[in-house]
């Protein structure tokens, strides 16, 4: 083989490889970045009775139901100091004129340590309306409880949304 001969084999193989390096690396360029899969914030849990559910495992959503701006969010900022794991945070549906607690399973340990949190906080019946532990502070809601609950025990077989990343 001549010297020419193998020096045009030479740049033609090159050239090919560049053109091949080229599309690779636009198709790579162009390709759209991947995307996070959102990570639940609480995940249904079984308790059984007996267990010790605590403040670090429990997700609380915070809903205003009052004519007071801001109360939902500061409402959540103090349990999220007190260990609860922030949830939703929003306006209510419907007002309120006390503290609400919807839930429809009202011996649920995560709820009665919730509860518990509040001074004269009821229990009501009301559809989800955020993750976890929904609560509704209303027109007559002043402060959380001095008193702070860490955990209670479950008195029956339960489920509730348990925080991710807690024990």
């Amino acid at each position: 083989m001549s010297a020419g001969l193998r020096s045009a084999l030479t740049l033609a193989v090159l050239a090919l490889l560049l053109v091949v390096a080229a599309v690779w690396g636009w198709a790579a360029f162009t390709e759209p970045f991947p995307q996070d899969e959102p990570v639940a914030i609480c995940e249904d849990t079984e308790v059984s009775a007996g267990s010790e559910v605590r403040r670090d495992q429990v997700v609380v959503s915070v809903f205003n139901g009052s004519k007071r701006s801001g109360l939902a969010s500061s409402t959540s900022a103090e349990l999220g100091e007190r260990g609860f794991v922030a949830g939703d945070v929003g306006d209510a549906p419907v007002p309120a004129a006390t503290t609400q607690i919807w839930s429809s399973d009202p011996t649920n340990p995560a709820v009665l340590l919730v509860q518990q949190q509040f001074k004269k906080a009821r229990i009501v019946s009301g559809d989800p309306i955020g993750v976890g532990v929904v609560v509704v502070v209303g027109e007559k809601f002043k402060t959380l409880r001095r008193k702070q609950v860490e955990s209670v025990i479950a008195e029956a077989d339960a489920t509730y949304c348990k925080a991710t990343g807690s024990e």
